[in-house]
Formats: C-alpha cells, structure tokens, sequence
C-alpha cells in the first residue's frame, strides 16, 4: 500500500484524481483552511509528518484571461509558492514520486500546430496570462532539474483545457467553458435574448473531461521512470494529454445553445482579447502508454449541466 498525498483534492483536477486513483492506496487529503501550501514550513511539516510515496500536485491559482490579466501578481507569486514548497518539500523527505501539472499556455503565442513537447520556450508567450506561464515553466524546470541533479522521479504532464464536475464557475476567473455554460444557462432562465462574448468568436480551443486527464495522469504514474524518460526524451521532461480536436469559441457556443435548446443570439466583443487564436496540442507521447479520450465534448457537456446548476 502507497502513501500519496494529492495537493488540491478539492479542485477539478484534485479531486478527479482522487475519483480514479485506486482505493487500495492510503491517499492523504488537507483542507487549505488546516494547512497553508503557501507557507514552506507548514507543508514541509506536512510532509515530514506522514512520509509520502507518491504526491500530486494540483493545487494551484487558476483562472481565465480576465483573472490572469488582472491579477499576475498573484498567479506568479501564489504558484511558484504551492509547487516550490511540495517539490522542496517532497525531496527532502525522500518522496519515491511525484507528478506536478502545468497548462497549455506554456508554449509561445505564435507557435507551429500541433504543439510539440519540444516547442517549450521557442518564442514569446501569450501576454495575458504569461505570469502564470512563466511559473508552470518553472515547475516543469524544477521538476526536470531535480531529476537531472539528484535522479529523483519527479514528472510533469500539460493538461489542454479541462471541463468538469468541480469546476470553477466564477464568472469573473473562470475558463471559456464554463464562462459560456454559465452565460447560456443564465440567459435562457432569465429569457435573456442577446449574450456577449469576449473577443470575435474565432480562437480554436482543443478541450478534454477532466476524468479522461485523470486517467491519463495516473498511467503516467504507472509506467516505470526508464519508460516516461525514454517517452519524454533528454529535454522537456513533460507529456502532453489533450484530445487532439478543436472547436471555435463561436461554435462551442452554438453547441451549448443546441444541448441546452437556448434560441438567443451571440454579441462579440472586439474590443476584448481574444487570447491565443489556437491552442490544440501534439499528444502522441501519451498515446504511446495506450491511452486515449473516452468523453467526447458533446456527451462531456451534458454530463457536467447539473453539475453546473449546482454550483451557481
């Protein structure tokens, strides 16, 4: 039996970890109102305390292009805080594993599609959300690094965009689809005719269930470390997992509309950025282990609307 710790258990990715992860583990969870990631010395008590095998780290500060461009003060400080302090934390009570999260806005803004591993840090970043960028590279970096320094078996995946059960529906620092579900919803409880939407419609986002990444993560978990460093190769020690398809924000708004039978019309606003125009990555590593999406968008939306009208 492990002893796995999974740092952010309550958010989207946390606690789809903790739906799929087996049962025949000890898995250790902590409320942020007991223990404070931001703080070194309560999580290295934390971990010194219990002696982890393995630990997840999904904790961290999220949000959408509104939330990033406001506050990139606290998305760079509060993650570089939560993923430094759990891989400091880790090494020094001699952590077996250990799988840090990044995101997709890691890679260039102008970019060949589909995005390769290997496109790390290529050219310059998406402006309004570099901040976090800039401290998921280095929780990618810290993680190779230590591998490379001290042969631990840190490792990293780059989720594409997720939806799902324990999403983040604020509408101010939430993703694009959530942000629309809760649009959609609302215009049509309130018989609300016209809806506005950032940006022109155009930009592509590739989206996946967050139980299929889960599933993924855990295979990642699973394979030997010779295997995932022969997989990821010398540079860039992170896989990719995605769906590999795409749709415009334009129609991923009509599909909503049509799932939900919402007979109102779209506004575009302009004025607002439309964030990076595509997005979709290479996930062909992944698919190497065996793995593949089980949820498609459309079945994915349907099973997550009550989970939505729950949570607003």
């Amino acid at each position: 039996m492990k002893k796995i710790f999974i740092a952010g258990h309550k958010g989207m990715v946390g606690s789809a970890i903790l739906r799929n992860i087996s049962k025949k583990n000890k898995i250790i969870t902590v409320d942020k109102n007991k223990i404070n990631l931001l703080s070194f010395e309560q999580t290295l008590n934390l971990f010194k305390k219990n002696k982890f095998d393995e630990v997840y780290i999904c904790a961290a500060k999220v949000g959408g292009i509104l939330a990033n461009s406001k506050y990139p003060a606290d998305f760079i400080y509060e993650n570089l805080q939560i993923q430094n302090n759990c891989i400091i934390s880790a090494f020094k009570t001699k952590v077996k594993k250990l799988l840090f999260l990044g995101s997709s806005c890691i890679y260039p803004k102008k970019t060949k599609i589909p995005i390769k591993e290997k496109y790390l840090l290529t050219g310059k970043l998406e402006i309004t959300n570099d901040a976090y960028a800039v401290a998921k590279i280095a929780g990618i970096k810290m993680c190779e690094s230590f591998n490379k320094q001290y042969n631990t078996d840190y490792r990293a995946v780059m989720p594409t965009n997720l939806y799902g059960p324990n999403d983040n529906y604020d509408p101010n620092n939430s993703h694009v689809l959530a942000a629309l579900l809760q649009k959609i919803l609302f215009a049509k409880k309130n018989n609300k005719k016209i809806i506005t939407i950032w940006g022109n419609g155009k930009p592509k986002r590739e989206f996946l269930h967050v139980d299929d990444f889960a599933k993924g993560c855990l295979k990642i978990m699973t394979i030997s470390k010779k295997k995932y460093l022969d997989i990821c190769g010398d540079e860039n020690q992170f896989i990719n997992i995605g769906s590999g398809k795409e749709i415009s924000i334009k129609d991923l708004a009509k599909l909503i509309s049509k799932i939900i039978n919402y007979k109102g019309k779209f506004k575009y606003d302009i004025k607002k950025p439309n964030g990076t125009m595509r997005k979709l990555m290479d996930s062909s590593k992944i698919h190497q282990l065996n793995w593949s999406p089980k949820i498609s968008l459309k079945s994915g939306i349907k099973l997550i609307i009550k989970d939505l009208i729950l949570n607003v």
